[in-house]
């Protein structure tokens, strides 16, 4: 690609190869980086509360990835009080004992801040509990997409992307002094919302007291790792060489299988299937050489991540944006799907239709909450509790808003249930009576409760549409819809 590469749009658009064959950023990766550090927050110490609120109480619902009995760390995905979508790594509690050197580590790697990598936005060290919070990444691991594909096996141009993008990633880190990767595979490369692939940051944490660098099998462990324990960049560049394996072959090849069937020149048995007739024998070639290089028995042998990022460029010869060739729908999740009247009256800040429609709503816990009360000795405090409740109906009914807050606080206050249906009325209430902030905490109250009821998203919605907070309203409204959607499914 060369010179051309410098023509391409700015989705794949990344480095110029100058006269004297020095691999030079072009002005759009300036501008992308710039704009990247613009648009994230600086790194946030995060209190536990605040990762329960997000996470609804680190609920089983959240999860979004799970490793086994030997590293017993939780991802998941959770909301930040501004909208953000993030993802949150909770470690087991025998993790990182030394609280200092798990905040320096963090606050270290939280001062990066690249568009190749899923950067991160923060941690919370308190007590036991030692948790990384991350850019969210919509679109699954490069695993999902390379292993266990359903629509359609990753596009020949889409893999040569991933590869270079991969080590501009490894490249950005290493000039900022974090050369080492832990365990760098096909679950570490995540998809943003424009489908483009980027690098986790959880791998440039330095190691757990109960973690290991590398928790795949012994076959893909670099040889040196396995003599001293220790990982080094150029370990770093034998997983980059198994990836590259992996991309040509949509399999997970054990590397020295790979070398044999590379030494034999049998690279039909190495290549994916799926991708006969989409590149030529010159590119298959200089892959299969940039993996072999990296897969060196000696580590002194191996390439480093500019070298790497110098023969993928002149690769790359395709100019439609990652989302086109991986047939994935811009913007993260599919057609706009159309607005139910709930959504429509949020939207349109109905707030008197909202009212209409969550009257005549069934809701989920009002049988529930009767039915437990019927199981505790009926105290005065406990019938003044239900009274408080169903005065506060009435009222909420007859839209009586200011009573109806007066008389579910009163519910709520005593603490004897928690109901996710008084939240959202009194969310309503809230903004019936121009108080949109108390409006939005009780919404997010309800997802903490239930985090898949849809009124929780539309009610944090029509507060933050209520408070001018245009972008997250907007967020809001379609995360109501798409619950809204599976509800109406199941």
């Amino acid at each position: 690609m060369g010179c051309e590469f410098s023509r391409l749009c700015s989705c794949c658009c990344c480095c110029i190869i100058e006269p004297n064959g020095v691999i030079a950023k072009s002005h759009d990766v300036e501008k992308e980086e710039a704009d990247e550090a613009s648009d994230l927050p600086s790194f946030h110490e995060f209190s536990i509360e605040q990762l329960k609120m997000a996470t609804s109480g680190f609920a089983v619902e959240n999860i979004v990835s799970e490793h086994g009995e030997k590293a017993p760390n939780v991802v998941y995905k959770g909301k930040l009080q501004n909208q953000r979508q993030v993802a949150i790594k909770r470690f087991n509690r025998s993790a990182w004992p030394d609280s200092r050197q798990f905040l320096d580590e963090a606050r270290a790697v939280g001062q990066l801040r690249n568009p190749r990598l899923a950067n991160l936005l923060g941690c919370c060290c308190e007590g036991d509990e030692r948790l990384l919070v991350a850019e969210f990444m919509p679109h699954e691991t490069l695993a999902k997409h390379l292993f266990h594909w359903e629509t359609q096996p990753m596009k020949w141009a889409m893999r040569l992307r991933v590869a270079l993008y991969l080590a501009e990633a490894l490249e950005y880190c290493t000039s900022k002094g974090r050369a080492l990767y832990h365990d760098l595979n096909a679950y570490r490369i995540v998809f943003d919302d424009d489908a483009n692939p980027r690098l986790s940051c959880f791998g440039l944490m330095k190691n757990s007291r109960d973690g290991k660098s590398y928790s795949t099998n012994l076959a893909f462990t670099p040889p040196e790792y396995l003599r001293t324990g220790r990982v080094t960049p150029e370990s770093v560049m034998y997983s980059f060489g198994t990836l590259l394996l992996d991309l040509l072959s949509g399999k997970h090849i054990p590397p020295s299988h790979a070398l044999d069937l590379i030494r034999d020149r049998n690279l039909e048995m190495l290549t994916d299937s799926c991708l006969e007739g989409q590149f030529s024998n010159d590119e298959g070639t200089e892959l299969v050489r940039l993996a072999s290089r990296c897969l060196q028995y000696e580590p002194r042998e191996r390439p480093n991540p500019k070298s790497l990022v110098s023969a993928l460029v002149p690769l790359q010869k395709e100019t439609e944006p990652s989302h086109v060739l991986m047939g994935i729908t811009q913007g993260g999740g599919g057609a706009a799907m159309p607005l139910t009247p709930l959504g429509e009256a949020c939207l349109r800040m109905d707030l008197t239709a909202i009212h209409e429609i969550l009257e005549n709503l069934a809701y989920k816990d009002d049988e529930g909450a009767t039915a437990e009360l019927s199981f505790h000795m009926w105290t005065n405090q406990m019938q003044d509790t239900l009274n408080s409740k169903k005065k506060g109906d009435v009222a909420f009914r007859h839209k009586e808003f200011k009573t109806a807050i007066d008389y579910y606080t009163q519910f709520i206050d005593v603490g004897t249930m928690i109901s996710p249906t008084v939240y959202a009325r009194r969310s309503l209430s809230y903004l019936m009576n121009d108080m949109p902030d108390e409006a939005l905490n009780d919404a997010i109250q309800i997802q903490v409760i239930s985090p898949i009821w849809h009124i929780a998203s539309y009610l944090q919605a029509a507060a933050l549409f209520s408070l001018k907070r245009e972008n997250e309203a907007q967020i809001a409204l379609k995360e109501g819809s798409v619950l809204e959607e599976k509800n109406n499914i199941t």
